[in-house]
């Protein structure tokens, strides 16, 4: 099992940056993929970005590519979600999830565990 914490989360104007952090327990965080997930009210959660469980393989959600970066450092048993050029369309709660397996996954329902969330707000 794994338990996720997400931080970094806030209130930003447009063009703006944030950075979001996951903290995991467990000793055996490398051996899980990790993706961020996002809801806006009214929405359903999406798929933001999706890291394989050494870091080497990304996947990105057509909206944030060229703007976010997710990372790990599996020493520190952490992801992150670098989001720059931020969009008001970006306002949404942001979820750390982690799934067993080796290759990135953007299906929600593959994730096992989940973080609280995270508000993020992007004003005009």
């Amino acid at each position: 099992q794994v338990q996720l914490v997400e931080s970094g989360g806030g209130q930003v104007q447009a063009g703006g940056s944030l950075r979001l952090s996951c903290a995991a327990s467990g000793r055996t965080f490398n051996s899980y993929t990790m993706a961020w997930f996002r809801q806006a009210p009214g929405k359903e959660r999406e798929v933001v970005a999706a890291i394989s469980w050494r870091g080497g393989r990304t996947t990105y959600e057509d909206s944030v590519k060229g703007r976010f970066t997710i990372s790990r450092n599996n020493a520190k048993n952490t992801v992150y979600l670098q989001m720059n050029s931020l969009k008001p369309e970006d306002t949404a709660v942001y979820y750390c999830a982690a799934r067993t397996g080796i290759a990135p996954s953007t299906t929600k329902d593959e994730y096992a565990y989940w973080g609280q969330g995270t508000q993020v707000t992007v004003s005009s």
